[in-house]
């Protein structure tokens, strides 16, 4: 399945889940909500997982990941600018860079070699910054409304802004292809768990830490990456990976001490 397809069809499985546990409220209070909704869709889903998925196919995996992975620097940075309760501290910057340094060890894991691919590159940034985007514009929204109502609007819109990739590039996908267990498994897997439970947790957590603090938390997506790899794969946990791991979590711990 080619990436679009793939995101179409889990966003529509969350949507409809979604619908079981949100109250049928359409509309936000204003149009100005309506419209930082529309934007959420497009930074936390078409634009997102398009740009990103279409880096992993023309660019090496390792520069995809840890270019994605800097999502919350970019967030950061945009917090400072742009929220008042975000302020400065020698801690939020140095705990920040210790676990970008962290993550790049965990995902190089000691071959690092340096290896451009501009376009795929570019476009892993492009996620990357959706990613930070998306994550202070909920901040603006999340006093308003509840975690559930705001997920719920960026499937919609994330849905509704995928369309029109698909008049470029007809849906390909077999039908009779769904009828396999590892497809509609793996589809399940993505639409319900990683689209419809972790994107309302997500927002909920934003709204009780904010932006900043909760998107830190994802410098910690390579150390589970590596244990579930050595757990299920049977790749070897690298001194340099060890020590990478380390890194991020004390970096994790001193960006986000008290009074940040």
């Amino acid at each position: 399945m080619r990436a679009e397809e793939i995101f179409l069809v889990r966003f529509v499985l969350a949507y409809a889940c979604i619908w079981t546990i949100s109250p049928h409220r359409l509309w936000c209070n204003n149009w100005k909500d309506e419209a930082l909704m529309v934007l959420l869709g497009i930074t936390g889903g078409s634009l997102y997982f398009l740009s990103e998925n279409i880096a992993v196919g023309i660019s090496y995996v390792n520069n995809v990941s840890f270019i994605v992975c800097t999502a919350p620097l970019w967030t950061t940075l945009l917090g400072l600018m742009f929220l008042k309760d975000v302020r400065a501290s020698r801690y939020l910057f140095a705990g920040s860079l210790m676990a970008v340094l962290g993550m790049g060890m965990v995902i190089f894991n000691g071959h690092f070699i340096l290896r451009l691919n501009p376009a795929g590159d570019l476009l892993a940034l492009a996620a990357a910054l959706c990613w930070a985007v998306y994550s202070v514009l909920i901040k603006f929204v999340s006093g308003r409304y509840s975690a559930v109502f705001i997920t719920r609007k960026v499937f919609f819109y994330g849905i509704l802004t995928i369309l029109p990739v698909f008049a470029a590039h007809p849906w390909s996908f077999p039908w009779r292809a769904f009828s396999q267990p590892v497809v509609w498994g793996n589809l399940l897997f993505l639409g319900i768990l990683a689209s419809f439970v972790c994107f309302a947790v997500w927002s909920y957590i934003i709204k009780q830490l904010g932006a900043i603090r909760t998107s830190n938390y994802v410098y910690l997506n390579p150390i589970s990456t590596v244990i579930i790899s050595a757990l299920f794969l049977d790749e070897p946990m690298t001194p340099v990976a060890f020590a990478g791991s380390a890194l991020i979590l004390a970096g994790v711990y001193i960006a986000n001490k008290k009074g940040n």
